[in-house]
């Protein structure tokens, strides 16, 4: 089995099964994707995203706004962490750092935007969902700052160094790696994929965006998470079912809140091979 840790699903292209999220989803079991975390990027989009748990018991959902995301009011951490408590979510972001675009929403303005995602993570014991770029030393800053390693958080689609990542999982967090890995030219971030810790990996589509070799230049799917997995196992030389478990096993244990929603097969299965 297969956790895809990041999609957007309340975003899929209409080329993706007719935008039909549950042909999107059935196709994704089908290929043996078992979890899904529908990950927010705007407060305004939860009571999407909470009917589509609802709807389905394998997806699980995050409450945030994007670091790029403009609102009309910036959430303090009360009101990020209500949105999180009502709709049900099991972890705080995607937030974090974009410096490669901060025309758009000024570093001040992300920093401060930050750091009240972290506030209500913390006060609500929930992990955190990081989107960072170009923005090392401040992103490493805040989580020093404000991230209880015992709850820590996750690096999504991550692209950085090695030492960065080592320093992140120093303070409890987890490196996510999507379809970027596949690229011709993601030699170097293979070779990272290679080094990191296997207790301390994820893996995500960040669909409907970068779609993985061999699906480059389509809109991305869930299903296509198998394809991020091969590409890792053997960066790491190990099989492709290990890594799918030992993955989905760092899933259960970084978002705990999202292991009720996993069926018993699925946790008799880690069980069975002393994952959990």
């Amino acid at each position: 089995m297969f956790v895809d840790s990041h999609c957007h699903l309340d975003r899929l292209s209409d080329k993706t099964h007719g935008g039909d999220v549950a042909a999107t989803l059935a196709a994704a079991r089908a290929a043996h994707v078992n979890q899904f975390l529908a990950v927010a990027v705007n407060l305004d989009d939860m009571p999407t995203l909470a009917a589509l748990s609802r709807e389905h018991h394998d997806v699980a959902i995050s409450a945030g706004l994007h670091p790029l995301h403009t609102p009309v009011t910036e959430p303090d951490a009360d009101t990020i962490g209500a949105a999180a408590t009502r709709y049900g979510a099991v972890a705080i972001g995607e937030t974090g750092l974009d410096y490669h675009y901060r025309e758009s929403v000024p570093a001040e303005v992300q920093h401060a935007r930050f750091e009240q995602h972290l506030i209500a993570a913390r006060e609500l014991e929930l992990p955190v969902i990081v989107h960072t770029r170009e923005a090392r030393e401040d992103t490493l800053a805040l989580l020093e700052k404000h991230v209880d390693p015992r709850v820590g958080g996750v690096l999504h689609c991550f692209t950085e160094d090695i030492d960065m990542a080592r320093r992140a999982v120093g303070l409890g967090f987890y490196i996510s790696l999507s379809g970027i890995v596949t690229f011709a030219s993601a030699t170097a971030l293979r070779e990272l994929a290679s080094k990191l810790p296997l207790d301390r990996l994820l893996i995500e589509t960040d669909s409907p965006y970068l779609a993985p070799v061999p699906h480059r230049g389509k809109p991305n799917e869930p299903a296509w998470v198998v394809n991020v997995a091969e590409c890792i196992a053997a960066a790491r030389d190990i099989s492709v079912d290990e890594l799918a478990m030992q993955t989905t096993a760092n899933f259960y244990r970084l978002f705990r809140a999202a292991a009720p929603q996993a069926t018993d097969q699925q946790r008799d299965s880690l069980n069975q091979a002393g994952f959990l």
